[in-house]
């Protein structure tokens, strides 16, 4: 009586990471033991390096196992259940992207890993991260630990410690892949951020992004504007346009002016020259100067340097300079107000 092949019906497969001449043999539905061709071994192991450790049951069905033999290779401890249809190979450990890799594959075809998972993969907010990389057993879910996958609108998905977003539309340029991961791009990874985040924590997400070279705060600014009624696209474009917020001279006295006249200061002289540069609001009287900058977030290294050669004008010729952004001046009053307020009654009380 011959063995059966690993991938027909009544034989069972096994194998070892190297897929070497020495791997255990499982019995045949027949009883007699057939060890798993080695070919169909390293495909196995072969696919599975490649993601991250886990594999699908499509796949290996693909791969020539059979139906026996997957139930197989689960009940013998070499396949091992992450969600339904989706397995760890070899061992039930995995890394944090052979979890996040398993949740997606689990979506279905379409699916990507999105919102604080997708973050996280990026590197440009926590999320939920295992430090160094080190593997956690499969069956464990950590407080808090659910994976963020986005969906068609019409796929209808539901796993425990997956949390399963549905879109009405992922576009190719709204999705990609990150070390095998199909991923959400930063920029959508970012307005989703938009709408968990408060500011300051949204902001630090921008920053990190862009230091990270995946993309810069215009290129993210302009690509909003393509996609207006995104959930958080609105709050991640208002973030933006207030720290890069300008007005014009004429706009900048109209607002200022009133403020400087509130915190108790007489008219400064504006736009004149002090030691060499221009400068908005000046009190000789105080020997103080007030600059404001509709800011970008990349200044150039000649603005840059520029910007310090006039701070140490200013400060060699005894003059106190206070800078405020435009969006202050616009946006937060009663800060810029309080700022002038003490400012001039240290100034006031070191010259008496």
């Amino acid at each position: 009586m011959r063995c059966a092949a690993a991938g027909a019906p009544g034989a069972t497969a096994a194998s070892t990471p190297d897929g070497g001449a020495n791997q255990p043999s499982l019995k045949a539905l027949s009883g007699m033991e057939c060890p798993i061709p080695q070919p169909l071994a390293r495909e196995l192991w072969a696919l599975a390096a490649l993601q991250h450790g886990v594999v699908t049951r499509q796949q290996l069905l693909e791969l020539g196992f059979s139906s026996q033999a997957i139930k197989r290779r689960i009940a013998n401890g070499r396949l091992h259940p992450i969600w339904r249809g989706v397995y760890a190979v070899g061992r039930p450990r995995l890394t944090r992207h052979g979890r996040w890799l398993a949740a997606v594959l689990s979506c279905g075809p379409d699916a990507v890993l999105s919102h604080e998972s997708a973050a996280a993969l990026w590197g440009i907010r926590a999320g939920w991260r295992l430090e160094g990389g080190r593997s956690e057993a499969a069956p464990r879910w950590p407080h808090g630990a659910a994976v963020d996958v986005s969906v068609p609108a019409h796929v209808d998905r539901r796993r425990p410690g997956i949390r399963v977003h549905r879109r009405v539309a992922l576009g190719p340029g709204l999705v990609g892949r990150r070390d095998g991961i199909p991923v959400t791009t930063p920029a959508l990874t970012l307005v989703d951020l938009a709408t968990r985040l408060p500011r300051d924590q949204l902001e630090a997400a921008v920053n990190e992004a862009d230091r990270r070279d995946l993309i810069d705060p215009e290129r993210l600014r302009s690509v909003l504007d393509e996609m207006p009624r995104w959930p958080g696209a609105r709050a991640l474009r208002e973030m933006l346009d207030r720290r890069t917020f300008t007005l014009t001279d004429s706009q900048l006295e109209r607002h200022f002016l009133p403020i400087a006249r509130a915190a108790g200061l007489p008219p400064p002289r504006t736009g004149e020259r002090v030691n060499g540069f221009k400068v908005d609001f000046h009190w000789p009287e105080l020997g103080l100067v007030v600059e404001t900058d509709g800011l970008r977030y990349h200044r150039t290294p000649a603005e840059q340097a520029r910007d310090r050669l006039r701070d140490q004008a200013h400060t060699a010729a005894g003059l106190t300079q206070l800078r405020f952004t435009h969006a202050q001046v616009r946006f937060e009053p009663a800060h810029v107000r309080a700022t002038l307020v003490a400012t001039a009654r240290r100034l006031r009380n070191r010259d008496r």
